[in-house]
């Protein structure tokens, strides 16, 4: 890995977006979803009366704009979660998809658009119970990934026992995971129904920061007349609107969105965003082998990475990244022709296998003494398993990096796409997004046990807190990998096979970049 590429879009992004200096991971956001914190005497996540007039049937605790992975994880960590599951919570979206409550067959056709989960996206998926039911649907754990480049110049070997894990991660179709979150969210909510609101999001009306600032000024004496009306006009007035394309309206302490790329909350909210367009596009689908593949394999060409991933059985997942251009080509291409492009890929294209040299050798025996030797060291140069079959469809899509400066306002969070977009060349993007929905679940628990207003701002900043800097991270590492395995010059690919070399042979460093991917590491150098 070059530093120089990734450290200057890291000082990029942080410029733009003023992040902040704390970063967070999955795994200590959700330590707290099966458990009250320390000191919280019981739940006071029921709406609050005002006035004791009871809240409308259209009043929200948590407006969920998106339900999609994020957005459903969101709310099944809330719905788990001891101080948070009375909040009243919806999740707006018209994908027919989320009608869906039974286990996807096994034997069926994989869908082409999957995601590579980490060790700490497990941990949060069990912590709300839903990784039980990925586990009744079809999954497939890899415990060993290879990387090279199409010079021949080096390669490098990653095992799960380099770190004393059984698996580096696990592929999972996305309507796997939207399901087995359903399906957990069935569990936990009887009216699931009720909460899930098919439609679109049409307009937002965010509280006035006059009404804001007097809003707790007003005795309760005088906040209402005999019949309540002017309690409830208060109380909406502290509340989002959102007007819904069915003709509801409904109002929520909390809107988060989970909308994707294009947010429509977030542009709804004139939240700004830095970034810019790859001239990439990525073209997936699912091929066929003659065997099981039961290890990751990403090769780094020209024109961008390919990558195959197994997906159970005898089938493995394609994510090609190439110009526009050739994705339209390779889109139109005839499945046989497809099919030995891949292979070609994979194979020779472009350029020679690596091979092991006394450069390899010498490596070998100079970094041996620095820490415990990992057990991929040793492990030669392998050739991916060889597709015979396309079985799915070609679906291409451009690429390109986002980041939202802000996360969060009053009233308002934003997760997963909808705050940011990475390249897709590590897996890293849904990730992110499930950090984002451990964390902002966490926040808002926090926030219920003390009795706080769950869309205050200054609340909400933890979670942005939490969250900018690691996403911002993660973005700069993938986007210094882009640019620097998107040119073809000599010393440039010497510099690359070094980092190869020195990712196959450095034990520690191997290890610290094995955490970092699988989401236990802050940082993919030495910390």
């Amino acid at each position: 890995m070059a530093p120089t590429p990734a450290r200057a879009a890291a000082h990029s992004l942080l410029r733009r977006t003023r992040c902040y200096a704390a970063a967070n991971r999955i795994r200590p956001a959700a330590r707290d979803f099966s458990s009250a914190p320390a000191g919280a005497t019981k739940p006071q996540g029921a709406p609050a009366n005002v006035a004791g007039v009871k809240p409308r049937d259209d009043e929200l605790d948590v407006a969920i704009v998106g339900g999609g992975m994020v957005g459903l994880a969101v709310a099944c960590a809330l719905s788990n979660m001891p101080l948070t599951k009375h909040l009243r919570v919806a999740i707006i979206d018209s994908n027919p998809a989320l009608k869906s409550r039974g286990y996807l067959k096994k034997d069926g056709v994989p869908d082409s658009r999957v995601s590579t989960v980490t060790p700490a996206t497990i941990s949060f998926f069990r912590d709300i119970g839903a990784w039980e039911h990925i586990l009744q649907q079809r999954h497939a754990f890899f415990g060993k990934m290879q990387v090279w480049d199409y010079t021949g110049l080096g390669y490098t070997r990653y095992n799960a026992r380099d770190v004393c894990k059984e698996y580096l991660g696990c592929v999972v179709e996305n309507k796997v995971l939207c399901n087995s979150l359903l399906l957990r969210l069935q569990e936990q909510k009887e009216d699931i129904e009720k909460m899930i609101y098919p439609t679109r999001l049409v307009s937002l009306a965010f509280p006035s920061k006059s009404r804001q600032g007097t809003a707790g000024l007003k005795s309760p004496s005088t906040e209402a007349d005999s019949t309540g009306h002017t309690s409830e006009a208060l109380r909406r007035s502290n509340l989002v609107k959102l007007d819904l394309s069915d003709g509801q309206t409904l109002y929520s302490k909390l809107v988060i969105g989970a909308d994707g790329s294009k947010s429509n909350v977030r542009q709804t909210a004139g939240i700004k965003t830095s970034g810019w367009s790859y001239p990439q596009s990525a073209i997936i689908c699912t091929v066929e082998h003659i065997a099981e593949n039961d290890c990751a394999w990403q090769r780094f060409l020209p024109s961008g990475p390919i990558a195959l991933l197994p997906i159970g059985a005898n089938f493995s997942n394609i994510v090609w990244t190439m110009s526009p251009e050739e994705a339209s080509r390779h889109k139109s291409t005839s499945p046989e022709d497809f099919v030995k492009s891949v292979n070609h890929a994979l194979d020779f294209g472009h350029g020679p296998h690596p091979n092991s040299s006394s450069l390899d050798r010498y490596m070998e025996r100079l970094f041996s003494g620095i820490g415990d030797t990992a057990a991929s060291t040793k492990e030669c140069f392998e050739v991916p398993p060889k597709a015979i079959g396309l079985i799915s469809d070609r679906m291409a899509f451009p690429l390109s990096l986002m980041h939202s400066h802000d996360y969060v306002s009053k009233g308002l969070a934003l997760v997963g796409d909808a705050a940011h977009t990475v390249h897709p060349l590590a897996g890293q993007g849904v990730n992110l997004g499930f950090g984002d929905a451990a964390a902002l679940a966490n926040v808002i628990s926090e926030g219920v046990s003390v009795g706080a207003d769950i869309g205050d701002l200054s609340l909400l900043s933890r979670y942005e807190k939490d969250r900018k800097a690691a996403n911002v991270a993660m973005a700069a590492v993938l986007d210094g990998f882009q640019k620097m395995y998107s040119v073809d010059f000599g010393p440039l690919n010497v510099l690359r096979a070094a980092a190869f070399h020195g990712a196959q042979f450095i034990s520690p460093l191997k290890k610290n970049i094995i955490s970092y991917a699988m989401g236990d590491r802050k940082s993919p150098l030495f910390s």
